[in-house]
């Protein structure tokens, strides 16, 4: 082939070396998303992130640039306070929803749930709407209290933001919270169809229950928060910076819920798998 030994093995020096280079950068690329995510990435979500931006990694080098980066993934802890009362006089609605999660446009059903940080100066209580369609919190509240006004603040924020059309789905569980009649004049005024979960059946609201999971697992589980103020900063910090307009999402094709709403408006509707 007409070429000598020494530029033979200087041809495979440079190759390693440019091997060696394009790693490097990879792992700082690992290290970027990994400190973007506040360490909640796996090797499939830390493969997607890479190729948004351009990188042809799949899981499996992914998951080898982890290790040469250090990077490890949070793990879930299991944990869980009772925050659903449905021992009550009110009427309770069928659940018409019907666990069918899928949903072919936005604010056409929503679901909405209660749940619980501790803080060195007690419970916080966090109320959040979230719109099936793209998977959005479009509405939450933190008091230190789990009142009828705790979800009354969340729902008139997630009306305020995204003015829906009448005669949209309402999805919660039984609790006296929801069921009572304040709440449900509310829902009443905009022609809202009701469901509720069956009881004692956290499957039929599973989509909410996931994103606790993921606020849990992803933010809060491993901090300690002084105060209530420092708390509800930084679940306001996660859901709007981070959980709405970056994090990646598997049931949305691995686009955040802003993009998939953005792509929806401009015609470029992503297809659900």
């Amino acid at each position: 082939m007409e070429v000598s030994r020494s530029r033979y093995y200087q041809h495979l020096k440079q190759e390693k070396q440019q091997t060696s280079k394009n790693e490097m950068v990879l792992i700082q690329q690992v290290k970027i998303l990994d400190k973007i995510s506040d360490r909640s990435y796996g090797s499939r979500r830390i493969s997607k992130g890479l190729k948004a931006i351009g990188y042809n990694i799949g899981r499996y080098a992914a998951r080898t640039l982890m290790c040469k980066a250090d990077v490890v993934c949070k793990q879930r802890r299991q944990f869980r306070v009772v925050t659903t009362n449905s021992k009550h006089s009110f009427c309770v609605a069928e659940n018409k929803l019907q666990r069918q999660f899928n949903v072919a446009a936005p604010n056409k059903v929503w679901v909405t749930d209660i749940s619980y940080l501790w803080t060195e100066q007690g419970w916080l209580y966090i109320a959040a709407v979230l719109d099936l369609f793209s998977r959005r919190i479009v509405g939450w509240a933190i008091e230190d209290h789990m009142r009828t006004e705790l979800i009354e603040i969340a729902l008139r924020m997630a009306l305020g933001r995204r003015k829906p059309e009448n005669n949209f789905m309402h999805h919660s569980d039984r609790g006296v919270q929801y069921a009572c009649n304040d709440y449900q004049n509310i829902l009443k005024i905009h022609d809202v169809i009701v469901s509720m979960s069956r009881k004692a059946n956290c499957w039929d609201n599973a989509v909410m229950e996931r994103f606790w999971g993921s606020l849990k697992s992803e933010r809060t589980n491993e901090k300690i928060y002084l105060t209530k103020e420092t708390a509800k900063a930084d679940v306001i910090d996660y859901i709007e910076m981070f959980y709405n307009s970056i994090r990646l999402h598997s049931t949305l094709n691995y686009i955040s819920p802003l993009q998939f709403e953005t792509e929806f408006r401009s015609k470029k509707v992503p297809t659900i798998t």
